[in-house]
């Protein structure tokens, strides 16, 4: 018989997730990553057998899946642009938490600078954000390279309000940012 499972699966990814969201991938180390998971360093060596790198990939997969079910796949569905908007706003603010919450893609981009492990998968992410967030914009009556370049920046503008959130020690420039989003997005 098989040892009891202390964690599961949802659970372990999210606490490894608070950890590279708080400290990043270079601060993580792995007395952090066990000691927010309640596992010993040896275990999560055995279930994350690539150590940390493996551990981040599999962080940022699930949140690359959460983004496709709650962002992208409501941004592509049928439906009046401004609803579809008004979703994204809505669910940005839930992941995160109001602004409370740094950004993992950002986070764990600062490998990047190095060629990081991780270049390919952010870049992923955020040509989808963008393309599903443009043809929302085109939907809604804009140009291609109008909707283009707000969709990009509505991306850098969410980047850099979570950054000077946290920078700040304030979520107001996140939540003011989320408010004004959509009257934004909908000028033509």
């Amino acid at each position: 018989m098989g040892r009891k499972t202390l964690i599961d699966e949802e659970e372990l990814i999210s606490r490894l997730s608070n950890v590279f969201r708080e400290v990043g991938y270079e601060g993580a180390t792995l007395a952090l990553l066990a000691e927010a998971t309640g596992l010993k360093k040896a275990s999560l060596y055995h279930r994350f057998p690539q150590g940390k790198e493996q551990m981040a990939r599999e962080v940022l997969e699930k949140a690359g899946s959460w983004l496709e079910e709650h962002i992208l796949a409501p941004l592509r569905a049928a439906g009046a642009p401004a609803s579809r908007i008004d979703a994204m706003v809505k669910q940005l603010d839930a992941f995160y938490s109001g602004g409370r919450q740094a950004c993992l893609l950002n986070m764990l981009s600062s490998a990047r600078i190095h060629g990081g492990p991780f270049t390919e998968m952010i870049e992923r992410v955020f040509e989808a954000w963008i393309g599903a967030l443009s043809a929302v914009l085109l939907d809604a009556g804009l140009d291609r390279k109008t909707a283009r370049s707000r969709a990009e920046r509505t991306v850098m503008m969410l980047q850099g309000s979570l950054v000077f959130s946290r920078g700040m020690g304030t979520t107001r420039p996140f939540r003011e940012f989320l408010k004004s989003l959509p009257a934004e997005l909908r000028k033509i």
